[in-house]
């Protein structure tokens, strides 16, 4: 089966191996093929928005405290980033958020039910730039249909990209999907409660246009 993601080289430093192997127990759910029941994982009924690719994961540790009542699955596959989330989670005395630490298909199709997510965030995925590649990449059918048979009515789906091409392909992926409606005419506003990431802040030095996607499922 293709993957969405490469294994990316990185230093895994000792303090992130250190909040990995001491947090895990608390804050990593295993992969199983058994769908998650949210309430119990979190113990309470919020919102459950799932960030796909959440990098070094100050982003989604910055929104997480910034909505309490929220609840936040982040799904990463690189370890250095993980543990980078559970430094977060530790020193900002976060308890929204669970993380799983296996590859976004697989998660979604096993683990995820039918209408039991509000959001999908997906910032700055690998935009796969060679031709050959754009199979791998996340946002296109038949993905973004699993996406958005998870979620409930009127949740949504927000990418965000600094690769124009991606854009274009993902504009056309998620506007062939059944049951979402652009919530823009195109691409959307800038969300003001969207932290900048690494990852942004990396194509705005390469003079990279920042394009956003905002979709709801309508029904």
């Amino acid at each position: 089966m293709l993957k969405s993601y490469v294994k990316r080289l990185g230093r895994y430093t000792s303090a992130q191996k250190k909040a990995y192997d001491s947090l895990s127990d608390r804050f990593l759910i295993p992969f199983s093929e058994e769908k998650i029941n949210f309430n119990e994982v979190f113990g309470n009924s919020g919102k459950i928005i799932i960030e796909i690719g959440f990098g070094s994961g100050s982003a989604t540790a910055e929104i997480a405290q910034a909505n309490p009542e929220k609840n936040y699955l982040g799904l990463e596959v690189h370890k250095p980033g993980i543990g980078r989330l559970l430094q977060e989670i530790e020193n900002r005395n976060l308890s929204n958020i669970r993380i799983i630490d296996y590859d976004a298909v697989h998660v979604i199709q096993k683990m995820i039910s039918v209408s039991s997510v509000d959001a999908f965030h997906v910032f700055f995925p690998d935009p796969w730039p060679k031709k050959r590649h754009r199979k791998r990449r996340l946002i296109q059918k038949p993905f973004t249909d699993a996406l958005c048979g998870c979620l409930k009515p009127s949740g949504y789906i927000y990418m965000v990209t600094d690769w124009e091409d991606y854009a274009e392909h993902a504009f056309e992926e998620l506007s062939a999907t059944a049951a979402l409606r652009n919530s823009y005419e195109k691409f959307a506003s800038p969300q003001s409660w969207r932290p900048v990431t690494r990852f942004e802040q990396k194509g705005r030095v390469k003079e990279h246009v920042i394009r956003e996607l905002y979709f709801t499922k309508c029904c």
